[in-house]
């Protein structure tokens, strides 16, 4: 089991398995993060739980269909189920143990932050990673 908590240790997660880590590089994921790129864990639900201090996840909800979750009481990202509950980001920085597996890919590498070179050999994808974009970002067809 892969164990998880928030600064405070008022949120405390586990998971069975980490399906993958990836890096976003978006411009809501730097500010969020306050860092050059975000780093989360994708998890499927149903090897998902919250051990302690699902009552203290808070979320921000952005245009046009953006939502992020933190801890109301330090403010650390929190894990958020996405696409339609068919997937759970843990922000990787919560994890306190080794997940087992490194990150795969940058996604967003058009958006990084100009004082940031990606310099590692990890797949770059400009924007989404094809099959994963939100109806609200697709293209007008």
């Amino acid at each position: 089991m892969i164990r998880g908590s928030c600064l405070c240790g008022g949120i405390q997660v586990e998971a069975k398995r980490i399906s993958l880590l990836r890096h976003c590089h978006c411009a809501n994921c730097r500010k969020e993060t306050g860092s050059a790129f975000g780093t989360v864990a994708i998890v499927r639900p149903d090897e998902f739980r919250f051990v302690s201090g699902e009552d203290l996840v808070q979320h921000y909800r952005y245009p046009p269909d953006g939502t992020r979750a933190f801890c109301r009481v330090c403010g650390s990202k929190a894990p958020l189920s996405l696409f339609g509950g068919t997937l759970v980001i843990v922000p990787a920085g919560m994890l306190d143990d080794d997940p087992g597996v490194r990150p795969v890919l940058h996604q967003f590498a058009s958006s990084k932050a100009p004082w940031w070179e990606i310099t590692d050999s990890l797949p770059k994808f400009e924007r989404w990673v094809p099959g994963y974009e939100p109806k609200w970002a697709a293209a007008p067809g």
